[in-house]
């Protein structure tokens, strides 16, 4: 069900900025997601709200990630310029997804977060479970000089 109808029900008026911002998302689709490595950094990327519908596949949807030898990946970074807005489940994927990786000695981090997410995450004080920087660039220089090198090298054509 598009959320305008379901904001039509609940008597929200459309021009409230965040009826105006969740007009466009669908309840119940599937998540698209995509990652790239670069060098000992991987930079994931989903699309599309994080909430109850999309918590379980993200996390399916990292599992390979998060199962790859430590030895291979120093960091993941996820580029949340798509993601407009993420619940508490999906903070709680983020949660086990650094709690995983925090035991194989790597880091996590987010990048280029969208106004909403970023006030969720300033509330949830969710800038001490993963690192946030403003931009995929300026996490990957933090965390890696090889993969920001890859990084610019491809042409920032990734994600």
């Amino acid at each position: 069900m598009p959320l305008t109808a379901v904001a039509s029900k609940l008597a929200v008026r459309p021009e409230q900025p965040l009826v105006r911002m969740l007009a466009g998302m669908t309840l119940g689709a599937d998540v698209e997601f995509s990652s790239q490595r670069f060098a000992d950094v991987v930079v994931a990327v989903p699309v599309g709200p994080i909430d109850h519908a999309h918590a379980e596949p993200l996390r399916h949807a990292l599992a390979p990630i998060l199962e790859q030898p430590a030895a291979t990946r120093r960091a993941l970074v996820l580029n949340l310029a798509d993601v407009a807005y993420i619940s508490s489940m999906g903070l709680r994927v983020l949660m086990m997804a650094a709690k995983h990786l925090r035991g194989q000695n790597a880091r996590i981090a987010v990048a280029a977060l969208q106004p909403v997410v970023d006030e969720i995450f300033s509330i949830a004080r969710f800038n001490h479970v993963v690192e946030v920087f403003p931009s995929v660039g300026a996490a990957l220089a933090t965390l890696s000089p090889d993969a920001a090198a890859a990084y610019d090298t491809a042409g920032r054509s990734g994600p």
